[in-house]
């Protein structure tokens, strides 16, 4: 889907629900639709913006963050690296993504297989709970550290 789209998309949605769609606003999401990092902490968000625009405070990010949290446009994810993440909540994806977190450098990929749809038709159909969104996550190591690690042995 075009950049262009999904930002009408997310405007859209944010008056729905009676909030003003502010400069503030736009540029915090545009920071999501801009970035080749798909899970970015406030910090990271308050980088991007405050460099084209020094009177964004990283208060307003936060606040900005939260509310698009609450409306459902913004997944709150977390690593487990204390810092929360955020990537965008596209609801057009049939299934959900999951994550392979490296514990030496914080580097994480976004990976996609429909191994869990059988799962979750299961615990559905045994346990009669509607299953809406779910999360995977694999903590190790990844090629780049195992590499410097064995570097390092020698």
């Amino acid at each position: 889907m075009k950049k262009a789209t999904v930002m009408s998309t997310l405007k859209k949605k944010i008056k729905e629900h009676q909030y003003k769609f502010t400069t503030q606003r736009k540029i915090v999401l545009q920071a999501f639709l801009d970035s080749k990092e798909n899970h970015m902490s406030a910090e990271d968000v308050y980088e991007i913006v405050h460099e084209e625009n020094p009177a964004i405070g990283l208060a307003t990010v936060y606040r900005s963050l939260e509310l698009f949290t609450s409306l459902e446009l913004l997944k709150k994810l977390d690593f487990g690296d204390g810092r929360s993440r955020y990537e965008l909540n596209d609801k057009t994806i049939t299934h959900s993504h999951h994550h392979l977190i490296c514990l030496g450098c914080g580097k994480v990929v976004e990976f996609s297989y429909d191994f869990l749809n059988d799962v979750k038709d299961k615990i559905q159909k045994e346990n009669g709970f509607n299953i809406v969104d779910y999360q995977l996550k694999f903590y190790g190591y990844c090629k780049d550290c195992i590499k410097k690690a064995n570097n390092n042995k020698g």
